[in-house]
């Protein structure tokens, strides 16, 4: 019989047993004469009739009083978060063991547990969330299945403001997913724009165009969402404070195919020309940079620093003039020091500064981009430290042969 005062769910026993432990736990804060008749149904689906298949040997039996289970599930049931994580356990164990992963009927079944759990009120974000991971888990790693489980913790995820709880580490563990799951393209890169948009709305800027990059990279690049996307990805690169890499974008076929519009064109400045081609792309672009929310000012910045590094690669090992540098930049001698801290602070130049001789000494840069002109430069480099290198060597094979002597 259903025993109406059990208070824990647990995967042992037989099909029979667990049902009973199920249904007991959906049932549990109804009143008696409800429980009753909720229970009696269950009861005769669970009997079996003389000469009839033992339920042990009926699966398409056990899938009925699934069904007629599932349909019951309308929230996360009246328990603690232990007995709330097992109930739901114990049905994924049902559901994988007697579906084949790939049946319609198991996918539309998992869909509406996953509409449940999620929409479930006054219900733990964290226990939603946990009992999700279960069943993202319990699901096999190639199973399209796995989309929409995640796709429901994403969204759980951003309301609460805790990307963290879903979202993993790394980019190459996103990656992996979608390169195991058995979705279409299309999916795909619908995930990757989602991901992009959460860490959008949690603030998280540069991760959120680590994966807009990716969503560009994922479309077709000749289709209108791959134009507008990569529009974007162009206005974002330009609109963060930290990007100063520009080269990736035009890696991208997207990016190259809407070399028609007008933000191409800016790309392009920032990529290969300094503050005087900005000026003057500026002056005529006005209402562009308004659209796409691009302030001037820190445009101007970026494409200062982006000179002072192209600057710097050419003269890696050697003293810079405050002279040079305040040319390059459009500055006042006075205002030198100032970018090149900050030039510095962002990564694109190391050195060391010389107030006595108002030189900066360069002992790394950053190429904006690496073509012809640049691989010569590091040809040329390479050279000169391989004829140093011999130069010093022969010096100390000769201070050996006179310690012989």
């Amino acid at each position: 019989m259903f025993p109406t005062d059990s208070v824990a769910v647990f995967a042992e026993g037989t099909f029979e047993e667990q049902t009973q432990e199920l249904v007991n736990y959906v049932v549990r804060s109804r009143s008696d004469e409800e429980r009753a008749a909720f229970i009696r149904p269950f009861q005769d689906a669970l009997k079996t009739a003389d000469g009839a298949k033992p339920l042990d040997e009926d699966a398409e039996r056990k899938r009925k009083i699934l069904n007629m289970l599932l349909v019951q599930v309308k929230t996360l049931g009246d328990g603690n978060e232990k007995e709330i994580e097992g109930f739901f356990n114990l049905i994924y164990a049902h559901l994988f063991n007697l579906y084949d992963i790939a049946s319609p009927e198991l996918a539309q079944l998992i869909s509406g547990l996953v509409e449940t759990i999620s929409s479930a009120p006054s219900a733990s974000p964290v226990i939603k969330q946990r009992i999700l991971h279960n069943l993202f888990n319990a699901i096999p790693h190639r199973s399209s299945l796995r989309l929409a489980v995640y796709k429901s913790r994403l969204a759980l995820a951003v309301q609460q403001g805790d990307l963290q709880a879903v979202l993993p580490s790394d980019r190459a563990t996103v990656e992996k997913w979608l390169s195991e799951w058995d979705i279409s393209t299309e999916q795909k890169s619908a995930l990757l724009k989602s991901i992009s948009d959460a860490y959008a709305a949690a603030d998280e800027s540069t991760a959120s165009y680590e994966y807009q990059l990716s969503y560009v990279r994922s479309l077709p690049s000749t289709t209108p969402e791959a134009k507008t996307a990569a529009v974007e990805a162009i206005a974002t690169a330009l609109r963060l404070p930290t990007v100063f890499d520009f080269d990736q974008l035009f890696k991208l076929d997207a990016v190259v195919a809407a070399k028609g519009h007008e933000l191409f064109s800016l790309l392009h400045i920032f990529l290969n020309d300094g503050l005087s081609e900005y000026k003057s792309w500026e002056s005529s672009h006005a209402a562009v940079l308004e659209q796409h929310k691009l302030d001037k000012v820190q445009l101007e910045r970026k494409i200062r620093l982006l000179s002072l590094a192209s600057l710097g690669f050419q003269h890696i090992g050697h003293d810079l003039p405050y002279s040079t540098i305040a040319e390059t930049l459009q500055v006042e001698s006075s205002q030198v020091e100032k970018w090149v801290i900050d030039v510095v602070r962002v990564g694109l130049i190391s050195g060391k500064l010389s107030q006595t001789t108002h030189t900066l000494h360069i002992t790394r840069a950053s190429a904006r981009t690496f073509q012809l002109e640049e691989w010569k430069a590091l040809e040329k480099r390479a050279v000169a430290w391989k004829a140093g290198l011999a130069t010093v060597l022969e010096v100390i094979a000769n201070a050996r042969r006179s310690a012989g002597n």
